[in-house]
């Protein structure tokens, strides 16, 4: 093969192994790549290849193609487990639909509520015990009016400050529960987020999370979260590179740059989850 083509290609097969591990990493919708012109560009270059280099570089970007494959394998699976419908094919067939047909389908969805009201004697009983325990407009504008507060956010720094919470015993909680995550961690150096964070009760359970929050946010563990298996796992750290003072909290040989990762506990995913656990035994 010519130099010049030789080069061309290897950027070629080097474009398509950064192209499939950007969609992997990134968890992209792996149907965003287009396999069949992958595989023709391969397909264009195969014949060419003779030194080892060369080939190993191909099988790389074979390798890459297939792990493509069995993410919109999985990804398929998953929208049909989920009864999923694409938004475009539920749009087209509406359209499709007559307005015969949507006035039909229409009526079959709607259940409109009636009710009935009438006034009964127990009604102007209760009316009239309210009538008499109410006390003169006098006597009740008289009453403190309590003062309107909307609703806010509260640190830990400002709930250590105004004496709410130790920080003493909240950093200890913390350390006690960053060595019972090395504990619980399998061989490799892992565990489920909620196998982790589950309790007998929902209420510690969320009280387990807020506090592995704070576990991921200081540095005592990591968090690997895989959007198409719909998988979160904790990975503790052997040391915190972040050292927590009694009022300040300072970086030491970090660079890193935080962000937020909302995690849903909702009652309904305890659930699950305590099913699952009881079906694994």
């Amino acid at each position: 093969m010519p130099r010049g083509k030789r080069k061309v290609g290897r950027a070629d097969l080097q474009g398509i192994i950064e192209l499939c591990r950007s969609v992997r990493s990134r968890g992209l919708n792996p149907f965003l790549v287009d396999v069949d012109d992958l595989v023709a560009v391969l397909r264009k270059y195969f014949s060419e290849w003779n030194a080892p280099e060369d080939l190993c570089l191909d099988a790389e970007a074979l390798n890459e193609i297939a792990s493509i494959i069995k993410l919109q394998s999985e990804w398929v699976k998953r929208r049909s487990t989920s009864l999923y419908t694409d938004p475009f094919l539920l749009e087209e067939k509406i359209r499709s639909l007559s307005n015969e047909k949507t006035a039909k389908v229409f009526l079959q969805a709607w259940h409109p509520i009636a009710e009935l009201e009438q006034l009964s004697i127990r009604s102007l009983e209760e009316a009239l015990r309210y009538w008499e325990d109410l006390l003169p407009l006098d006597e009740r504008m008289l009453r403190e009016r309590a003062s309107k507060v909307e609703p806010g956010t509260v640190t830990r720094e400002e709930l250590v400050k105004s004496g709410i919470l130790a920080e003493e015993a909240f950093l200890e909680e913390m350390r006690s529960l960053w060595r019972e995550l090395k504990e619980k961690t399998g061989k490799d150096g892992r565990i489920r987020y909620w196998d982790f964070i589950g309790s007998q009760s929902y209420e510690e359970s969320v009280r387990r999370a807020y506090l592995t929050s704070f576990l991921v946010t200081y540095g005592y563990a990591t968090m690997e979260i895989y959007p198409l298996e719909d998988e979160i796992f904790l990975k503790p750290l052997k040391e915190p590179p972040l050292q927590i003072g009694r009022e300040t909290l300072r970086w030491e040989k970090r660079k890193e740059q935080l962000f937020s990762i909302p995690v849903p506990i909702s009652y309904e995913e305890w659930v699950k989850w305590r099913s699952r656990k009881r079906r694994e035994g």
